[in-house]
C-alpha cells in the first residue's frame, strides 16, 4: 500500500493502491519486446491505475531491454561517465564533435545511435581512449580549466591499477613529463636500464615490481598493458609532475637514463637488450618469437648492471651515455 493516493476512474475519488511486479510488453521501431514492469491497482476495486512515477519506471525497463538486446550502451553507465572523467555534460559533447546538448540529451534518456554508442561504450570502459581524444580535441573545449581537471582525473585512473606512490608508478609519470617521443616499448626498456643502473650505483633494486623477458625485450607488464593501445605512437607527455617527490640520488639515475638512452628509438634499445645477458639468461633457449612470462631475476639484473659500471669505470650516472654509445657503434658495426 501506499501513503500517496491516486485518482481511481471507477471509484471516482483518490484511492490508496498497491504495486506488483508483472510482466510487460512494448514497442520501439516496430518491434515488440518483453520486460518485467510494475502496475498499480486500486485497493478498493481493484482496477489498473495510472501512476506517473511508475509509468516513467516501465519506459526505463522497455528502453534498457532495447538497449540490451541492439548493444546500445546503458543509461547507468552514461550518466557515470561525466563523473568518472570529471568533466561536464556539454565539455565533453564539444570534445567529441558532437552539439553541444547532444550528450546531455543521451545523459537525460535519449537513445543514442549505434555508432554514438559504440564510442561511448569505449570512453566508458577505457580510460586511456578517453585520455587520447581529450588531448586531441582539447581545442573543441571553451576553456582550459576544462580540459586540466578532466586531465588530472584521467591521469589518476591511468594509474589507478599500481599503488599510489609506487616507485614504479612514479619513475613512469616522470619519463612521460621529460621525454617527447616515448613509445610504449621504449617505455619499457627506459624502466629497465633505471631498474639496472640504479642497483648499479646504490646497490639496491628501485623496484618491487618483476621484469619479465618479452620477444621485445624486458617488459613490466601491468605498466605496459597500461599503454598498449598506443602501439607505436608516442605516449601523451604527463604535465606539470612535481619531481621533488624524488631524492637526488635517484633523479640522476633517471635524468641519464633519459638523455642517454632514451634518445634512441624502441627498435636500437631492442637491441640492446637482446645483447645483455639478463634477457639472454632467461630467455634460454626459446625461439625467438614465443612469447614468454618468464621473469628476469632481478640479481641477473643488478649483477650486469654492476659488471658494466665496472668495465666503463663509471664514476657517476653521467657517465651511462658511455655504454649506450658504445652499443649503439657495436650495432652499427654488425
Amino acid at each position: 500500500m501506499n501513503a500517496q493516493k491516486v485518482f481511481c476512474e471507477e471509484c471516482r475519488s483518490d484511492v490508496d493502491y498497491v504495486v506488483t511486479t508483472v510482466p510487460m510488453t512494448g514497442t520501439i521501431k516496430d518491434k515488440e519486446y518483453s520486460f518485467t514492469g510494475k502496475e498499480a491497482r486500486c485497493t478498493n476495486c481493484d482496477s489498473l491505475i495510472y501512476v506517473p512515477e511508475l509509468s516513467d519506471t516501465n519506459l526505463q525497463a522497455l528502453y534498457d531491454v532495447y538497449r540490451q538486446e541492439n548493444g546500445i550502451i546503458p543509461l547507468s553507465q552514461i550518466q557515470e561517465i561525466p563523473k568518472k572523467y570529471n568533466i561536464g555534460k556539454r565539455p565533453l559533447s564539444l570534445l567529441l564533435g558532437w552539439g553541444e546538448q547532444t550528450f546531455s540529451r543521451y545523459y537525460d534518456g535519449d537513445m543514442p545511435t549505434k555508432q554514438y554508442s559504440d564510442i561511448l561504450v569505449r570512453i566508458y570502459r577505457k580510460p586511456l581512449f578517453f585520455s587520447k581524444l581529450l588531448e586531441a580535441n582539447k581545442g573543441n573545449l571553451k576553456s582550459t580549466l576544462a580540459y586540466e581537471k578532466s586531465r588530472r582525473t584521467v591521469d589518476k585512473l591511468l594509474f589507478a591499477d599500481v599503488p599510489d606512490g609506487s616507485k614504479i608508478n612514479l619513475v613512469t609519470q616522470y619519463l612521460l613529463s621529460q621525454c617527447e617521443d616515448i613509445t610504449p616499448l621504449a617505455l619499457q626498456k627506459a624502466l629497465y636500464y633505471i631498474q639496472g643502473f640504479y642497483f648499479a650505483f646504490y646497490q639496491k633494486f628501485l623496484f618491487k615490481e618483476d621484469c619479465q623477458a618479452w620477444v621485445h625485450g624486458p617488459a613490466y607488464k601491468d605498466i605496459y598493458f597500461r599503454y598498449r593501445d598506443y602501439h607505436f605512437d608516442p605516449i601523451e607527455k604527463t604535465k606539470d609532475f612535481d619531481s621533488s617527490v624524488f631524492a637526488s640520488g635517484e633523479k640522476t639515475i633517471y635524468d641519464s637514463v633519459i638523455n642517454s638512452l632514451c634518445c634512441y628509438s624502441s627498435m636500437v634499445l631492442e637491441y640492446f637488450t637482446h645483447n645483455e645477458s639478463p634477457w639472454l639468461t632467461t630467455r634460454g633457449d626459446l625461439p625467438v618469437s614465443e612469447p614468454s612470462d618468464r621473469i628476469i631475476d632481478k640479481m641477473l639484473i643488478g649483477d650486469y648492471f654492476s659488471t658494466v659500471k665496472s668495465k666503463y669505470s663509471m664514476i657517476n650516472p653521467g657517465d651511462i651515455r658511455e655504454y649506450a654509445q658504445a652499443m649503439f657503434l657495436r650495432r652499427e658495426l654488425i
